[in-house]
């Protein structure tokens, strides 16, 4: 079983902020995969949505807590760091630009509160991470993140129109990613999509 964490703030109000990009793209694999709509679900402290790739079977998890207790929606699940493995988290990203996405394994949290939680809970390093830009780009197309004291207010902030249709965009990349670590290996979908 492979589980798909899709890291947000749960809520209308946050529905298509920059913090809930890995929300956004975990949904946008579950409806590109026809996997049933999400449901509530008590051990997941969130909403899951259950469904197979060839004859992989995946369980999509949006947890119900802020990001910065995403790790309570896997306590039931990755109960070891063998099956940590089988754990795919994707989050938001302001050291990339708007539109990008980046998969690392076996990485530190980079600051990221949501994945810190997970890490916490996970008690390893090893599982893959799938990073979406949410940062605006410089006219040499790097990611141009906002200063520390704006940081709250960028990442809780609401897509423009042409910023959601890049997150769509990315969000079909990264639901491509999922699909090739699933059916192939990370190490092939890292060479197709760390460009």
């Amino acid at each position: 079983m492979y589980y798909i964490v899709g890291l947000g703030n749960p809520g209308e109000e946050y529905a298509d902020t920059r913090h809930n990009a890995g929300r956004i793209a975990v949904s946008t694999f579950a409806k590109l995969n026809d996997f049933p709509e999400f449901v509530e679900n008590k051990k997941a402290v969130g909403m899951i949505s259950e469904g197979s790739l060839k004859k992989e079977k995946i369980m999509c998890i949006l947890p119900d807590t802020f990001m910065n207790k995403s790790g309570a929606s896997l306590k039931s699940f990755i109960t070891s760091v063998k099956k940590a493995e089988s754990l795919i988290v994707v989050h938001d990203d302001l050291d990339l630009p708007l539109g990008k996405i980046k998969i690392l394994f076996n990485r530190g949290a980079g600051g990221h509160k949501g994945v810190e939680s997970v890490r916490k809970v996970v008690k390893t390093d090893a599982f893959i991470r799938i990073k979406v830009g949410v940062s605006p780009v410089s006219a040499k197309g790097k990611a141009r993140r906002p200063s520390s004291d704006k940081i709250m207010d960028f990442i809780v902030g609401k897509f423009k129109k042409p910023e959601f249709d890049l997150i769509k965009k990315a969000s079909k990349l990264a639901a491509e990613a999922i699909e090739t670590i699933i059916l192939e290996s990370k190490e092939k979908a890292m060479s197709l999509f760390n460009q």
